[in-house]
């Protein structure tokens, strides 16, 4: 047998987290082995990932990277490939265009994972930017779902970018569609609720207790905010527990390791995300690894620290309003990757 001086000065706390790095690097690399197995899988799956080229392209004055990894996950209104009856039957309505339903950056780093979500009526400057026709817009105060309304998933990222100072690494965007058929292809996804939720404008209709949901009812659940005293932002918080539960099911071995269920999920998924033009197989895998580190206990989830949630523009309604002096502290703390010492105020 062999001895034990490998572990001579080392704490059980850091062994503990060693062998997590470990087990969670193992996994990853078991997935992008196994979606390799029969020659050009690997390719097969990388290239149903729809890749948009523009949405992080450099331009001036862009944030310099700053250290460990930042996501924008965004999940838009977009009704792209739903039938009529598909529209009525999950309460989505028929809006043509497309908006943000949810939007979050998700920080991983060496001081652990940070899951953040901003309010969609957080009242930002849009950068200045120009137009599809041709036409320049300067600059502007707004809600920042006007930056995606406007100019798509890149003036989306810019605006992030410009309001925070952070610099995206990674981008990923799913639908309505998209999303009902990512957890259906997961066999449903089981969320626990200590109250009964209703809200009749998203369908959601649950009793206390657990329940599998599939991607309809899902969905119902992540959009539903009418009965939430704070209305978006508890939606939000919803929203979070949600997306870390279905990493933590898709990353999961019962998965992963389970080719005919892994590869249903792939299938399904994959083509349904729209991603930046470097994610790869292996950024979705960290991805995910890190949202259900969250779920874990090893990382923190939080809204963008608020002023006021009843900020009254004079131009668009009530907007949210951030704390300036909280997030610009956050933001310097995730910029450089260091341990997030800020609350949210709002949970």
């Amino acid at each position: 047998g062999g001895g034990g001086g490998g572990y001579s000065g080392s704490s059980g706390y850091g062994r503990q987290r060693n062998w997590r790095k470990r087990i969670k690097w193992t996994l990853i690399v078991v997935l992008v082995l196994i979606v390799g197995v029969g020659g050009g899988t690997y390719l097969w799956a990388n290239s149903k990932l729809n890749h948009d080229n523009s949405v992080l392209a450099d331009y001036s004055g862009r944030p310099a990277k700053g250290s460990g990894t930042n996501y924008l996950i965004v999940g838009s209104d977009s009704r792209q490939g739903m039938t009529k009856d598909q529209e009525k039957q999950w309460h989505t309505g028929a809006a043509a265009g497309g908006r943000t339903d949810s939007m979050m950056i998700l920080h991983t780093g060496s001081n652990g994972t940070t899951m953040l979500s901003i309010p969609r009526d957080s009242w930002v400057t849009i950068p200045a930017f120009t137009g599809k026709s041709g036409k320049h817009y300067p600059a502007t105060k707004n809600k920042i779902n006007a930056s995606f309304s406007w100019g798509g998933s890149q003036l989306l990222a810019r605006t992030v970018e410009y309001n925070t100072g952070l610099h995206i690494d990674h981008y990923s965007e799913v639908g309505f569609g998209g999303f009902v058929q990512i957890v259906n292809s997961l066999g449903g996804v089981t969320m626990c609720f200590d109250k009964a939720v209703k809200d009749t404008d998203s369908g959601a209709d649950f009793q206390p207790g657990c329940h599998k949901l599939n991607g309809a009812q899902s969905l119902a659940f992540v959009r539903q905010r009418h009965q939430m005293a704070d209305q978006d932002l508890g939606r939000m918080r919803n929203q979070q527990k949600f997306l870390s539960t279905v990493a933590h099911q898709a990353a999961s071995p019962s998965t992963v390791l389970n080719p005919f269920k892994l590869y249903p999920v792939l299938g399904s998924g994959l083509d349904m995300l729209t991603v930046d033009k470097d994610m790869s197989l292996i950024n979705l895998g960290q991805m995910f690894f890190a949202m259900k580190g969250v779920t874990s206990g090893d990382g923190k989830s939080m809204t963008v620290p608020i002023a006021t949630a009843n900020y009254q523009t004079g131009s668009v309604g009530v907007a949210v309003l951030w704390d300036k002096a909280k997030c610009k502290t956050l933001f310097d703390e995730l910029k450089n990757d260091q341990k997030v010492t800020v609350s949210s105020g709002s949970q």
